[in-house]
């Protein structure tokens, strides 16, 4: 597993997305990006988080910075997601977690004393030259937008 921290180039992405959309890192180069990982789609958690970042898109528009949620769930159940809640920046479907061992998210956890692969909550902030500027791990789903949006007004 790589760990990825400030500095280094991002890995590059292409995954199926809401909306009929793909991301791909490729498709941003030379635009900052916000690349947010979670768990599962429709948990509390997880639509805590979507939501604050939906509510911030406005502003983080203004700092021309781009969204992408990933989850391991497939399109279909994403875009139940995204519809439930009116979230209209991307959510992407890494089913295979390629993207997430890529990016180091892909880690052992515990529940009920089972344990178990999955999705670790973090966040990459990327510049617009393809270089992480900012990683959060283990995120605090209702804070991120806010740290968020006060990472990308330095971009």
């Amino acid at each position: 597993m790589s760990e990825i921290a400030a500095g280094v180039m991002a890995p590059a992405f292409t995954m199926p997305a809401s909306g009929g959309r793909i991301a791909s890192s490729a498709a941003l180069q030379g635009k900052p990006y916000l690349l947010y990982f979670y768990p599962k789609a429709d948990t509390p958690g997880c639509t805590t988080q979507a939501c604050g970042i939906q509510e911030a898109l406005p502003q983080l528009g203004k700092l021309k910075l781009e969204v992408i949620g990933v989850s391991p769930d497939p399109v279909a159940k994403i875009e139940k997601f995204a519809a439930k809640f009116g979230l209209t920046f991307p959510l992407a479907a890494d089913e295979d977690h390629a993207v997430a061992e890529a990016y180091g998210v892909w880690v052992e956890k515990s529940m009920y004393g089972k344990t178990y692969m999955g999705m670790e909550r973090s966040s990459f902030l990327v510049g617009a030259d393809g270089k992480v500027v900012k990683v959060w791990r283990k995120v605090k789903p209702a804070e991120h937008a806010a740290q968020v949006m006060e990472a990308a007004k330095g971009l």
